[in-house]
Formats: structure tokens, C-alpha cells, sequence
């Protein structure tokens, strides 16, 4: 596993000047989960959290609150939280659901979008490529996240991208869970690349189906059989830091 979001976490007991608040501890294990550094299953403690971060149980469970309302984690009465698991089930209802979405987004989307959008989704498919090239999956990842997001951004259905946004946090999570043993990158080459020349080209039903096989593509990389997490936080995060 990537350690350097331990070492992130290690390293930071602050945010600039003040102290780490639960919005800060829900975007961390948000990116932790999408950088598939957290694996779905991992149990999220109050106490070690607590400890992790520098701050009160109060802060912390209302950081696990939210991240339970973005279906990043589980939370049940009087058990610990834990990272999403998604079921066989759910994990192909989630690509379904995403294939439609996401199709009728770019659809809507193709021979619409402004130069400026444009070029941004061309910057994040040439740093995709720069990452993989390099060796850099949660580099990868990470521009492959912003690549989609952006989709979702600047939809012209506001709720198909709201919808969007939130089916691309659940696939994230799925991949993490399900992707191959020993299969370094989920990256497909070539993609992105022509999804974005269809867009600029205006061929909506040529958007939609780059879309539909990119996500079959994803899907493909899976293996679908159960699997049980069992890495502990503290495993991940290491002994806490001293408090100031």
C-alpha cells in the first residue's frame, strides 16, 4: 500500500494556523477511500481517529456523519464505522446506473462546451497519461477523478451532474474494492482522448457510447467475488502524533 497519506496524516496536526476541523477529516479519508489508500472495509474508530487528527470525538463524529451521507462509509448503531463495501450487486447497479448518467451528460454535452472547459479536460487527460507513463497511480487516479468531476461540473441538467458526482465517489469505491489482484492501474489508453474529440466534434451518440465503453472497460477489470478487508486504521496511520 502507498504510504503517503500516512505520512500526510503524520505530518499535520493543523490546517495552516488553526486547528483541524471535521470538514478537513471528511475530505482526507475522502481522498484516502478515491485514492484507494483506505480499502473498503476498514474499520474508522472514534477514539484512533481522534487521536490521528488532534481533535474531540464531537468533531469527529460529525466528519463520520457526513461521510456516511456521501455513502463514503458505513455507520450503524453502536458498531465502528467502516469504509463502504459495496456488494456484487450494487457494484453492477452502480455501473449501470453511471452508464446511463453519464452517457445523457456528455450527451447534452457534445459540441457545447466552451474552449475554456475544454482545455481543461484536455489538461487533466494529458496529466492522466503524463501519471501513467510515470508510474504514478494515485496521480493517475486523481486526474482521471477531476477529468469526470468536470463532466459533472458543467452539465447542462444540474441534476444529472449531481447525480453524476456522486455515481463516480461509488464506482471509485467499487474499483477499489474489486480490482484484480496485482493489476497495477485500471487505466485504459486512449479513452478519455476520444470521449474529448467527439465532444469538440459535436457527435453526441459517439460521446455517449465512448462513455459506455470506457465504463465497460472499468468493469471488465474487475473480479466479483466476495472479499473481506483486513486492514486496520491504526495499520495505515501509524502510532498518533504528539499533541502540542
Amino acid at each position: 500500500m502507498n504510504n503517503a497519506w500516512h505520512t500526510e496524516m503524520l505530518a499535520e496536526g493543523r490546517v495552516g494556523d488553526r486547528r483541524i476541523g471535521d470538514r478537513d477529516i471528511v475530505d482526507k479519508v475522502r481522498r484516502a477511500v478515491l485514492m484507494q489508500r483506505l480499502p473498503p472495509g476498514t474499520k474508522l474508530p472514534e477514539v484512533t481517529l481522534g487521536e490521528v487528527f488532534g481533535v474531540s470525538r464531537s468533531v469527529v463524529r460529525k466528519a463520520l456523519t457526513r461521510l456516511a451521507s456521501e455513502h463514503v462509509i458505513d455507520q450503524r448503531p453502536n458498531q465502528v464505522a467502516r469504509v463502504r463495501a459495496p456488494s456484487i450487486e450494487e457494484t453492477r447497479e452502480t455501473f449501470d446506473a453511471r452508464r446511463l448518467v453519464e452517457g445523457e451528460v456528455v450527451a447534452l454535452l457534445a459540441g457545447r462546451l466552451p474552449a475554456e472547459p475544454m482545455a481543461a479536460l484536455a489538461e487533466q487527460v494529458r496529466g492522466e497519461v503524463a501519471a501513467f507513463e510515470r508510474g504514478d497511480e494515485p496521480a493517475r487516479i486523481e486526474h482521471s477523478l477531476t477529468l469526470h468531476h468536470l463532466l459533472a461540473e458543467h452539465s447542462p441538467n444540474r441534476v444529472l451532474g449531481a447525480m453524476l458526482t456522486d455515481l463516480v465517489l461509488r464506482t471509485s469505491i467499487v474499483i477499489a474494492l474489486y480490482k484484480r489482484a496485482g493489476l497495477a492501474s485500471c487505466y485504459l489508453a486512449g479513452d478519455h482522448s476520444r470521449l474529448l474529440a467527439h465532444l469538440e466534434a459535436g457527435d453526441a451518440e459517439a460521446a455517449r457510447g465512448d462513455i459506455h465503453d470506457h465504463l465497460n472497460g472499468l468493469e471488465a477489470l474487475l473480479d466479483l467475488s466476495p472479499r473481506e478487508a483486513r486492514i486496520d486504521l491504526k495499520s495505515i496511520l501509524g502510532r498518533a502524533p504528539e499533541q502540542a
